[in-house]
């Protein structure tokens, strides 16, 4: 029951930046939710192996995704 609510906590925070990585042609997409508490998230479209998105992610979402999971212990992309 643990990982859902870190899992609708992402889902929630990945809809808040969606407007800002679409508007890059990017998305972001939660993956899976271990029980470790491993996030995996995939990175798609053009945000896909951008190096400015290793910042945005690194910096703006996974930041947002520690602030309000501080329970979550790696965040994963693919």
């Amino acid at each position: 029951h643990h990982q859902h609510n870190i899992r609708s906590s992402i889902e929630a925070i990945l809809t808040e930046v969606r407007p800002s990585l679409e508007s890059h042609q990017g998305n972001a997409r939660l993956v899976d939710v271990d029980a470790n508490n491993n996030v995996t998230l995939a990175i798609e479209g053009s945000c896909r192996g951008c190096p400015m998105s290793a910042m945005t992610f690194g910096l703006g979402v996974e930041k947002m995704i520690r602030e309000r999971c501080p329970e979550v212990k790696d965040v994963l992309y693919q």
